[in-house]
């Protein structure tokens, strides 16, 4: 697996990369924080570890850059603690947020789960159909009629366990455990915001009809 660091602070980079080497894990650091997408590319990684506070553009801005081409998991790792960074690293389509300064273990343990969530997850050939709506697990889209749209891991495990209980409500403590395997670390905006980035993409395909949200009980599909 490899995992693509986008850090300025050399100290922080470098003991991630050591770190992570020790887990067999390969990574590069960006040394060049003008030609991020090249150097995206050219390593094509399975995760990428991504600070808010870079030079000459933001984290917020590869993010964006990163999210036009690929799906691939993102974790944001900032010394910005504010909740509204959180939320807008989440509208921005990162997976997980983690704040400095980190334990180096917590980290690297939420890297491997978001990684076998990932892999894991879309191995699965899977399709599942609501209303017309197809969603196909192992290319993460949804598909209407002549129409598509892309989905982040996080996204695409929200649709799936709905799909899976269609015409059910799903708790929002179901939908936590399902996308980050814990209700630790989680701010309580986190699903809320993965909700309305998915309702946002879902009007592309003109089925902002899909999801039905029932305060205090959760979310739904198929009623």
């Amino acid at each position: 697996m490899k995992i693509l660091i986008i850090e300025d602070d050399k100290v922080i980079a470098d003991a991630l990369k050591d770190e992570l080497s020790r887990w067999q894990f390969e990574s590069m650091v960006i040394k060049d924080f003008n030609n991020i997408m090249e150097e995206f590319e050219a390593m094509n990684p399975q995760l990428v570890l991504l600070d808010i506070n870079l030079p000459s553009f933001n984290g917020y801005h590869w993010c964006q850059q990163i999210r036009q081409h690929s799906n691939v998991p993102i974790i944001f790792i900032s010394s910005r603690t504010d909740s509204m960074d959180q939320v807008m690293a989440m509208q921005m389509g990162a997976d997980d947020f983690i704040e400095k300064p980190f334990n180096m273990s917590v980290t690297v343990s939420k890297i491997q789960a978001l990684l076998r969530r990932t892999y894991d997850f879309v191995q699965s050939k899977q399709t599942l159909e609501v209303n017309g709506c197809e969603l196909i697990v192992e290319e993460a889209k949804l598909y209407y009629r002549e129409n598509s749209i892309d989905l982040t891991h996080t996204e695409l495990q929200i649709l799936v366990l709905l799909f899976q209980h269609k015409g059910q409500f799903v708790s929002r403590n179901a939908l936590i455990e399902k996308c980050w395997e814990s209700e630790h670390f989680i701010d309580d905006n986190t699903l809320a915001v993965n909700m309305t980035r998915l309702r946002k993409k879902l009007q592309k395909i003109e089925r902002t009809d899909l999801i039905t949200t029932k305060k205090n009980v959760g979310y739904a599909v198929g009623l």
